[in-house]
């Protein structure tokens, strides 16, 4: 039966994101495809970039790594941010031959008096969220094939932090050389090349997301979340429209509702700010978000149950709805729930 809610992943517009991401740094780009792909599916996302000429991934749990490998094969190298985190990791990370990225001297130790093997190290340049901090930063170990590090504020291009962050680490991967260094975010491919170093880490710019949490007209759309019309009806001026007389009509109105709610991944937030591509218009949200559906004014719109219903995508871009939504890119993506079948093309 067909879905009335669907995601929809342009490949060709993810592999036209990856091209332009090398082409503007200059370095190889080694793509994050933690949580499922950024919710787009990792399995085909990564096959596709594949194609593209990537060899190496990042997921953030060993649980994904390990399906991400079933996925691709032998081939590519895939870090874990999480490193060797908890009871067994390092032997689930050696069973699926995953690299971890090394985040704090006890996981080193565990690492290599498990036998070591290639593996990264994250130093923490101000973030203070994980990574050896720049005065515990170990010597040159064995194994070592990359360090890494992670911008705070890469979508604000004028944050001085930014350069205080890349200074450090410049600093800081003096005591490896020969070990390829990798800083930059998906913001960070955009602060300039003397960010890039030996390679670049993005995630949101791949799928679609601005590096500023604003539309870009670099990245292309790569996801598109279409829903259909259940109902078009009358609402006359004084009745209200959904939960908690969330909205109460002033005129005459026609109301399209809509298959899908915060269930599948429709943030409640959108209320009341949210809108929609219907009917070749941009059109508000009314009223409270429901668990599986929204209500869309169509007043004077020619449209009918079936048509569908644009709730991020080439015409209502990403980073736009996330703003309606008080939130970013990133949470819309990964929020969109197992209910809603993903369709590549």
């Amino acid at each position: 039966m067909p879905a009335p809610a669907v995601l929809r992943v342009d490949l060709d517009a993810l592999s036209r994101n990856y091209r332009t991401l090398e082409r503007i740094t200059g370095v190889p780009v080694t793509p994050v495809v933690k949580a499922d792909g950024y919710g787009l599916g990792a399995a085909a996302v990564a096959r596709r970039l594949m194609a593209e000429g990537a060899r190496t991934f990042f997921v953030a749990r060993i649980s994904e790594g390990v399906l991400l490998r079933q996925a691709v094969g032998p081939e590519p190298v895939i870090y874990v941010l999480d490193g060797c985190h908890g009871d067994g990791a390092v032997a689930e990370l050696r069973g699926a031959n995953l690299r971890p990225v090394l985040n704090q001297p006890a996981q080193i130790s565990a690492w290599l008096n498990s036998g070591g093997g290639a593996s990264a190290l994250q130093i923490d340049t101000g973030m203070n969220r994980i990574g050896v901090r720049l005065e515990d930063a170990p010597e040159p170990f064995a194994g070592l094939e990359l360090v890494m590090s992670h911008l705070a504020c890469a979508d604000e291009p004028e944050q001085p932090m930014n350069r205080r962050q890349r200074d450090l680490f410049a600093e800081a991967t003096q005591r490896y050389p020969g070990v390829t260094r990798s800083f930059a975010n998906s913001g960070g491919c955009f602060l300039g090349p003397d960010f890039a170093f030996d390679q670049v880490r993005p995630g949101i710019c791949l799928y679609g997301g601005g590096p500023t949490g604003r539309p870009d007209a670099r990245v292309a759309p790569v996801a598109t979340l279409l829903i259909d019309i259940l109902q078009v009806r009358d609402v006359p001026a004084g009745e209200s429209v959904g939960y908690s007389r969330g909205f109460v009509a002033d005129r005459s109105m026609r109301i399209a509702t809509c298959a899908a709610g915060y269930a599948d991944g429709i943030l409640r937030s959108y209320s009341p700010d949210g809108q929609v591509w219907i009917g070749g218009e941009m059109r508000p949200m009314l009223g409270r978000v429901s668990m599986d559906v929204i209500a869309v004014d169509v007043t004077g719109l020619d449209v009918a149950a079936g048509d569908p219903v644009e709730v991020f995508g080439p015409n209502r871009l990403i980073d736009d709805a996330a703003g309606a939504a008080g939130t970013i890119a990133y949470e819309l993506l990964t929020g969109i729930m197992p209910r809603v079948p993903r369709r590549n093309s």
